[in-house]
């Protein structure tokens, strides 16, 4: 037997789309944002692409008697656009920005310049130790020809790392934001599989708001219905993931998003729909008859284990060949720039010599116009510059790919070599299942 605590929790999630100046009636959508959480009065809130840093002062203000506790997490150029409100109080914060974010050469895009990352807030909830993550990964842009696949790909990698690796004392742990990717997609299933974390929408007693739970909406006025081909009434692409603990057990009891309009106002909140989970802890507290909570059926429990490991060996391999596929394409980058680079310093001696040639020739005159060879030399030296940058820019991304591809490779042999560790069939195994309620990851000592 044990004595069962129960904690209410309410998070939302939103990306609010907050590029000043290029977003569409920026400042009236944080004044209807803030209103919104003053109302509603979450307990944890999480916010992606707040890129001005006025903006989440302003928040802040607004905010101060619902949410007193909060964080702005700085990265890149224009900031990784984070934040989190809390009614609790934040204990410690980290930020974790990814090794590979895109190109800088895609201006238009702007992913690079805003340093993508995942931002950590360890929180007191009652007794309970939660670990709070936010994060926004690099956007798709094509389905058909998505060349930002690879980094998107590493990034759900290192996303689960770092996960796993500040996890380990957390009572409770939950993760919002704009994944940009689709719940079956490679990145998706290896960081849930990999952490153990759970799918609010797909785990939820109630829910109520888009159909299928879309957040990116055909109906929203700010989305382009063209960008969301084939998928003709949007995509759900914002997630807010949980698991619990074997002190913790954690429950979603409802979900809703919002539906694209807000009452009394002429436009959304964001091009995003915003997520609220409402989320039950129980923590148990053993006691001398039940501190010891005997598995039921350790074969099933095993069967189960060697299942989900199998299943993580095929994730994690699909992933080193999307790596694969990134190395090459950066491989074949690399040299274009490196041959570029020789044609440039070719083109720069032809002029030198030529230049030359009237001082070999004991003072006789240049044929060539003087502003030619100076448009020329600025033509070499502009492609010498910018073969070089690319040069560097390509060997870095190659280095961070190929420690992905590692990584993984490692993690490939560790799982395999743990799944050969299962038995078949062994009835009086003295193998220990983890507690109910308490999901198994792929490394838990006791599989």
């Amino acid at each position: 037997m044990a004595n069962t605590d129960s904690v209410n929790v309410r998070v939302l999630s939103l990306n609010c789309w907050g590029i000043r100046y290029l977003s569409k009636h920026c400042p009236q959508r944080y004044a209807m944002i803030g209103d919104m959480l003053c109302r509603e009065e979450h307990d944890i809130v999480l916010l992606q692409e707040v890129w001005s840093e006025k903006d989440y002062l302003s928040l802040k203000k607004k905010l101060a008697c619902c949410h007193p506790h909060s964080h702005y997490f700085k990265s890149g150029v224009i900031g990784s656009g984070l934040a989190i409100f809390s009614k609790h109080r934040i204990h410690d914060t980290f930020l974790f920005r990814y090794s590979l974010n895109g190109y800088p050469y895609m201006a238009h895009h702007g992913d690079w310049f805003g340093g993508k990352a995942v931002g950590m807030a360890v929180l007191s909830i009652g007794s309970l130790t939660t670990n709070v993550y936010v994060t926004h990964l690099h956007a798709e842009y094509c389905r058909d020809k998505d060349s930002y696949l690879p980094h998107r790909v590493v990034q759900a990698w290192e996303l689960q790392q770092f996960i796993r690796h500040t996890s380990a004392g957390a009572d409770v742990v939950i993760l919002g934001g704009d994944l940009n990717m689709h719940p079956q997609d490679l990145g998706n299933r290896l960081l849930r599989s990999y952490t153990g974390l759970k799918d609010s929408y797909l785990e939820t007693a109630k829910f109520d708001g888009c159909e299928d739970g879309i957040t990116l909406i055909a109906d929203n006025p700010f989305i382009n219905k063209k960008e969301l081909c084939p998928f003709e009434k949007g995509i759900r692409i914002d997630y807010i993931l949980f698991k619990g603990s074997p002190k913790t057990d954690i429950y979603c009891d409802f979900m809703s998003t919002t539906n694209g309009s807000v009452p009394d106002h002429p436009f959304p909140y964001s091009d995003h729909e915003a997520l609220t989970a409402g989320f039950r802890l129980e923590t148990h507290t053993p006691t001398e008859t039940g501190s010891d909570r005997q598995p039921k059926n350790q074969d099933s429990a095993a069967v189960m284990s060697s299942v989900k490991v199998a299943e993580l060996v095929d994730i994690v391999t699909e992933a080193r060949t999307e790596v694969k596929v990134g190395l090459h394409c950066a491989e074949r980058m690399r040299y274009t720039a490196t041959r570029t680079g020789v044609m440039g310093l070719a083109l720069l001696f032809l002029e030198l010599a030529i230049a030359a040639v009237p001082w070999l020739a004991l003072g006789a005159e240049q044929p060539f116009p003087r502003t030619s060879f100076y448009l020329l030399a600025a033509l070499c030296f502009a492609i010498l510059l910018t073969t070089f940058l690319l040069y560097i820019f390509y060997t870095m991304e190659l280095k961070s790919l190929q420690g992905a591809e590692d990584q993984m490779r490692l993690a490939v042999g560790s799982l395999q070599e743990k799944l050969r560790g299962f038995p078949l069939a062994q009835p009086h195994s003295t193998q220990r299942r983890p507690p109910e309620g308490h999901e198994p990851s792929a490394f838990d000592p006791e599989e």
